[in-house]
């Protein structure tokens, strides 16, 4: 359909014939000037026709939309990209731009497959195109790696270097123990092995706290030595439990003055090694141990055997 219906062009025909329509004014003026701008309007679209070739391009483009829908409902967006990206590779790698040599330094807990996994270096990965930004935020991805470089050397020599977190202590929390590093940060949900002389920091918040807490316990030796694990109480104050058993609770505030005084009442009264289940340092005025059942028991003898008799008698 090049033109509008026939009655249509008829009427727009109808006023151009001769100039009396234009030529004298008449009191229907402002309703002739509006019947001129619609007529100039229409007659674009009067003689207006379809570019040759029009129905096939908007066919081709109803068809690459119907695919590119498909490709993204059916989720082969990811798959696509990825033999877009093999290509790419290829045809870098036949220019020269193949990763011949790769120098990695920095690796001791981390694994070299482990790095080119999480760096995205493949066997088919070109030099070319590599996003060495990319790499290094995906290797930090990593709890072990702190920080990364990526150097490429062009044409086929590729550098990548990191920086490992240290473990610095055990966290066990719901019965789960994992190697975390000074930060808190948890490295590892398992325990090695070789890890298991690190110090063991128990309950809620208890890995984010650790490093300052356990700063100061290192600071008497002879008590930490000692411990078999700290132990946050309600996120607030610290708890020890040593090797032979015994509980220590210490205050939330002053914790290093209730550590230097329990270090000088062992020294004094060997009060560590008694038969004693707890030794409370709560109270800054005060030192309260809490005897075992044994214990009490024989201190309560003790006390019997110690009261003095009654004075007088029967007569």
């Amino acid at each position: 359909m090049n033109r509008l219906t026939p009655w249509l062009a008829a009427w727009w025909a109808r006023p151009s014939r001769g100039t009396i329509f234009y030529a004298r004014p008449s009191a229907s003026g402002p309703a002739s000037g509006i019947r001129r701008r619609l007529q100039r309007g229409l007659s674009v679209v009067v003689n207006w026709r379809i570019p040759r070739g029009a129905g096939l391009a908007a066919s081709g483009l109803f068809l690459l939309s119907a695919i590119a829908y498909g490709v993204v409902a059916g989720g082969h967006v990811a798959a696509i990209v990825d033999a877009f990206r093999d290509a790419r590779d290829a045809a870098a790698n036949a220019a020269g731009f193949r990763i011949t040599s790769i120098a990695l330094t920095g690796e001791h807990h981390v694994s070299r497959e482990e790095v080119l996994a999480a760096a995205g270096v493949t066997g088919t990965t070109s030099l070319l195109f590599l996003d060495v930004e990319a790499a290094r935020d995906r290797l930090k991805t990593n709890p072990w790696i702190a920080d990364a470089t990526v150097l490429k050397l062009y044409p086929d020599r590729l550098q990548i270097g990191i920086r490992e977190r240290e473990a610095f202590a055990l966290w066990q929390q719901k019965g789960q123990v994992s190697v975390i590093a000074e930060d808190g940060t948890v490295l590892e949900p398992y325990v090695d092995p070789r890890l298991l002389r690190l110090p063991l920091v128990v309950g809620r918040g208890a890995a984010a706290r650790a490093k300052p807490f356990l700063g100061l316990l290192d600071g008497y030796p002879e008590l930490r030595d000692l411990v078999r694990a700290s132990v946050l109480i309600g996120e607030r104050r610290w708890n020890l439990r040593l090797k032979n058993g015994l509980d220590i609770r210490l205050p939330e505030n002053g914790i290093e003055k209730a550590l230097a005084t329990l270090v000088a009442l062992d020294k004094d009264k060997r009060l560590i090694s008694r038969d004693i289940l707890a030794i409370d340092l709560r109270l800054p005025d005060r030192v309260t141990v809490e005897l075992t059942d044994s214990a009490a028991a024989e201190r309560a003898e003790a006390l019997k055997k110690e009261k003095p008799a009654k004075k007088g008698g029967n007569a």
